[in-house]
């Protein structure tokens, strides 16, 4: 179970995504979470809260740089977008 999206997710994480899986303790269901991790899909594996925490860090980059959220997490991309 979980199995199709744990391999998107490793691609995801393979091209420089920020990649997250919601850890045991936490999960009713633990198929895709597990299969993520079991498949090195999820850079971190971490609580709902904490979850959020992560991601709020990672936008509070973009805050007053003119980028679109997400853009810092991707600085190959957008150095190479600046050059072309």
């Amino acid at each position: 179970m979980g199995r199709d999206g744990a391999k998107e997710l490793r691609l995801m994480r393979e091209r420089g995504a920020l990649t997250i899986a919601q850890d045991e303790e936490s999960s009713v269901v633990y198929g895709m979470p597990g299969e993520a991790i079991r498949l090195g899909g999820a850079r971190c594996v971490l609580a709902p809260d904490a979850i959020a925490a992560a991601v709020r860090h990672q936008l509070e980059g973009c805050s007053g740089l003119g980028e679109t959220p997400g853009a810092s997490m991707y600085p190959a991309r957008a150095a190479g977008a600046a050059a072309g």
